[in-house]
């Protein structure tokens, strides 16, 4: 390895599975100390021990609540000494499903279980980030956010809310030395919700037809970790407000 994020102190929300494992493994090859936040205990010591990583550590929290947010920051900087990279996927897994066959109660639940859990650890680190006069935030959304898909009512509105709010978000926090960026995959092979996915009758059949125009190979977590890595570092040092498909190409958005 390079050694490209030597030095650099990474958190990474929802790092305790799929693309947020792969990114933390990624991130400590190349030099990086890493904090990984997730809601479960036990994921997040199996995570630990799958990393075996002196760099690493873990920190319980539910990314979707303001509170835990603040307080998972504070303890990721406590451990760290700052933080130079976040990396935002603790969006869950959410399931595709027809409009009509969501409740009406359940509609805004959902779009915020997609939404609020990326977002808000954005927020909570930065006033760490403009304190230090610079820093790097990624959040993951997905190609929903750019395409209609029929069962992504909720899901699409979600990512594209994700999508606006990087753009917004790097600039108005340009002058403090931050960049932000947002990664749109499709499905992803290797990771829980795939798994999910394709045993669901309707998601299934929606998503294998996605896979069959893949030409270029089904994403896997790894491939975003390169990216996550590649945004991080000093050569994407004048890269920002960017939303990058990587979707072997199901789509070229």
């Amino acid at each position: 390895m390079s050694g490209q994020l030597d030095g650099r102190r990474a958190l990474i929300v929802g790092g305790t599975a799929g693309i947020g494992l792969a990114t933390a493994r990624a991130m400590l090859a190349e030099g990086a100390e890493v904090v990984i936040a997730g809601r479960n205990r036990d994921r997040g010591a199996r995570a630990l021990a799958a990393l075996a990583a002196p760099g690493a550590a873990f920190i319980a929290a539910d990314a979707g609540k303001a509170d835990d947010c603040a307080t998972l920051v504070e303890q990721a900087v406590g451990t760290l000494g700052g933080i130079d990279v976040l990396m935002s996927c603790g969006g869950g897994d959410p399931m595709p499903r027809l409009l009509r066959d969501i409740p009406l109660p359940e509609l805004m639940p959902q779009v915020s279980a997609a939404l609020a859990p990326v977002i808000t650890p954005a927020r909570a680190v930065l006033p760490v980030m403009a304190m230090q006069g610079s820093g790097t935030i990624l959040c993951v959304a997905s190609d929903a956010g750019k395409l209609a898909t029929p069962g992504e009512v909720t899901i699409g509105a979600a990512m594209a809310a994700i999508i606006m709010f990087c753009r917004a978000m790097a600039n108005e926090v340009k002058r403090d030395g931050i960049r932000v960026n947002c990664l749109t995959p499709s499905i992803v092979e290797g990771t829980p919700l795939h798994d999910r996915l394709m045993d669901d009758s309707f998601a299934g059949r929606l998503f294998s037809k996605a896979k069959s125009r893949a030409d270029l190979g089904v994403v896997r977590p790894e491939d975003l970790a390169a990216m996550a890595v590649f945004l991080a570092s000093d050569q994407a040092a004048r890269i920002t407000g960017q939303t990058i498909s990587v979707t072997g190409g199901i789509s070229a958005i």
